[in-house]
């Protein structure tokens, strides 16, 4: 069984890819989405069997891999409760995107393509979380990076697109870095890549030391920092987070993939399954912890200005992923998990809505050119309600009941308060992120599908309704130029920092321009409405129905059967946290609700005042921290100055001028001299047959 969910995604993207057009556009999609939903279907009953407990964890082999040396491993399919999580996690949503890229994609002339990315990248999705070693680990590592770079791009006609590929590629070469070494550290410590080898040793090496960077260091601290760094990459945290924004320009269903189901959770998965490697190592730990809590914070102050749907939501991956890591930090593993499982509904649900709400707006992304959208769009709006009720964590603590977010992220602050000491500030940090997250969650609902619409200055409907009006073929979708990521030139210019502020008074309907007055949102077809209803029952229950196996003490134990690091201590005393700390973060949910209300509802024209009032901050927020500016002038500027060294100096004047150029020149010189003595007279040559002649007599006189 577990063969056949691994490897029915990677036949599919095979038939999908090779076939092209050849077989028609619906062969691949068939195909595809056909595979996803058999892995799917068989990935429930492992999960459903590991919280029943009829379910025993076991490693599947497949061949003989490598045998070099002392080193040999096998490629084998290691299934565990923690792999179970992935399983559905990975497979349920994957399948959900690729029924979903039926309608959103119907018009694109390269959906063989397409469908065949999509089932290459779970492909790869599932081999990293079915490793039983380090080095089919990297595989699937590296896999999830490929995919990713050939999704992101996969509008290559447009320029932005392929930028965002090629630096979401070369940010993840950096953590990969980091990854390799702490791969090559790990097999110099335990002369094995072995997986479940590596964790039995590695409490016995706590307190050891070795040599790096010609300093000694604590052995687990070095090793675990640098598998950290692969984290960071992969899973977008703080200093090498600024590929994540720009991989919206992908569409919409491949960032429901990477942010939902694969590439990001890739880091939080990989902390876990190597959790008591991390545990022997509390300086790891603390750093995990800080940068978890900085990114939560970063992401979350930026997202509350963006005004790119896509890219709110981006950022609030970005920061919900911080709170996995630093529950991981505080030893949380059962709670990081949990809120990754929860996570992949609702955020996935957040995505493919988006989605829905740009088909339905022609491809416009700025928020501020919405409005009034939830009585066009019932199904979306009310699928997008549960997904953000889910995420600022809505629910009641005295009947434990609540949507998805509700039970996994109030865990995760629990535990961070429980832990003591300087986790605690990750607490605080945490609340406060919370409170972003409702502020922004709520805003963007409020600019979407509250007040009175104002699409007049969308570029993008001006267009579809000329379109519609003076050529009769209805909505013209460039799915193929890339106009899902495309945005009207005052959009590009507010994300860029151009100074616009939040001013959400556009003309209403009665004010909209001639020609655009006729224009009606329109909903997505069914096949991107289910996905939508589906996703929509995990946001509301997958949080109250799991809960009870993920971190509830009596229970959690048995369901991770030693999958993951467990502190029982830890697991009892985060529900043992006074009563506030448990209200917190329902607490600042109600104010990041009635603060979006009162600036988006009841006072509008605030955002506004607000952004010229404080406009270095709003300037700050809204060009993220001036992170890609920073890299720019110490990183890519650097090396662009070295790289014209190099070339112009080293190659050109250097190497080419005495290389292959000078040896040309020399040739040439040659070739002229000897030119000039072909004269074509008998005397000439007779002449040089005497100077030769000579030259002979005189050697061999003064012999």
């Amino acid at each position: 069984m577990i063969q056949l969910i691994v490897f029915l995604p990677l036949l599919a993207a095979i038939v999908a890819g090779l076939s092209n057009r050849a077989f028609g556009i619906a062969l691949p999609k068939i195909v595809t989405t056909g595979a996803l939903f058999v892995s799917a279907g068989l990935s429930w009953p492992i999960f459903t069997g590991f919280l029943t407990g009829t379910q025993d964890a076991h490693v599947a082999p497949v061949f003989n891999w490598v045998t070099s040396g002392s080193m040999a491993f096998d490629w084998a399919l290691r299934v565990d409760s923690l792999t179970a999580v992935m399983l559905v996690v990975i497979t349920s949503v994957s399948a959900l995107v690729h029924l979903y890229s039926w309608g959103y994609m119907a018009e694109d002339p390269d959906q063989p393509r397409f469908f065949a990315y999509l089932s290459l990248f779970t492909f790869a999705m599932l081999m990293l979380v079915t490793a039983d070693n380090l080095v089919q680990m990297f595989f699937g590592w590296e896999g999830v990076g490929l995919a990713s770079y050939l999704l992101i791009g996969f509008w290559f006609r447009k320029p932005s697109a392929n930028a965002a590929a090629i630096k979401a590629f070369v940010v993840n070469r950096v953590g990969d870095l980091g990854f390799m070494l702490g791969i090559f550290g790990t097999y110099l410590v335990f002369q094995t890549v072995s997986i479940p080898e590596i964790l039995v040793a590695a409490p016995g090496m706590a307190g050891s030391t070795i040599g790096f960077l010609g300093h000694r260091f604590d052995t687990m601290t070095v090793l675990c920092l640098l598998l950290f760094v692969g984290a960071m990459g992969k899973s977008a945290q703080l200093g090498l987070h600024t590929w994540l924004p720009d991989a919206m320009e992908g569409p919409t269903p491949v960032s429901a993939l990477i942010h939902a189901a694969t590439m990001v959770t890739a880091g939080v998965f990989m902390v876990c399954r190597l959790s008591p490697m991390f545990a022997t190592s509390p300086t790891a730990l603390g750093f995990i912890t800080f940068i978890g809590a900085a990114t939560c914070l970063f992401a979350a102050t930026v997202g509350t200005v963006q005004n790119d749907i896509k890219r709110v939501i981006a950022y609030s991956t970005c920061s919900q992923l911080g709170y996995m890591f630093f529950a991981a930090g505080v030893g949380a593993y059962g709670a990081a998990m949990f809120h990754l499982f929860t996570h992949a509904f609702f955020k996935a649900l957040l995505f493919l809505g988006a989605g829905s709400v740009i088909h339905a707006m022609h491809h416009e992304q700025d928020m501020r050119f919405y409005g009034g959208l939830r009585k066009h769009i019932p199904v979306t709006f009310w699928a997008m309600m549960m997904g953000t009720l889910a995420i600022t964590g809505v629910g009641i603590y005295w009947v434990h009941a609540g949507f998805a977010g509700f039970h996994s992220k109030d865990a995760i602050l629990e535990a961070a308060f429980a832990r003591g000491g300087t986790s605690q500030l990750a607490f605080y940090v945490g609340v406060f992120a919370a409170l972003l997250t409702s502020f922004y969650s709520w805003r963007l609902m409020f600019l979407t599908f509250w007040g009175k619409p104002r699409w007049a200055n969308s570029e993008h409907i001006q267009h579809a309704v000329h379109d519609a009006h003076g050529h009769g073929h209805g909505h013209d979708h460039d799915h193929a130029h890339g106009t899902d990521a495309a945005h009207a030139h005052h959009g590009e210019a507010a994300e860029e920092g151009a100074g616009s502020t939040p001013d959400v008074h556009a003309p209403g309907a009665h004010e909209l321009h001639d020609g655009t007055a006729g224009y009606h949102p329109h909903e997505s077809p069914w096949s991107m409405r289910l996905p939508l209803i589906i996703l929509s029952v995990g946001a509301v229950l997958a949080g109250f129905v799991f809960n009870h196996w993920f971190i509830q003490p009596e229970s959690n134990e048995a369901f991770w059967n030693n999958a993951i690091h467990f502190d029982g201590h830890l697991m009892h005393a985060m529900h043992e946290v006074p009563l506030w700390v448990k209200l917190s973060a329902t607490v600042v949910m109600l104010l990041g609700l009635g603060t979006a209300w009162l600036t988006y509802i009841r006072h509008p024209e605030f955002p506004a005042k607000f952004a010229d009032m404080f406009r270095v901050l709003y300037r700050f927020l809204l060009n993220k921290w001036y992170f890609d500016e920073l890299y720019n002038a110490v990183f890519v500027r650097p090396a662009f100055c070295f790289g014209r060294i190099f070339w112009k100096k080293g190659d050109e004047g250097t190497i080419d001028r005495f290389g292959p150029n000078g040896s040309a020149a020399l040739v040439r010189f040659g070739s002229g001299v000897a030119a000039r003595l072909q004269t074509g007279y008998v005397y000439t040559y007779a002449f040089v047959m005497l100077l030769g002649l000579t030259a002979v007599v005189t050697w061999a006189i003064t012999r």
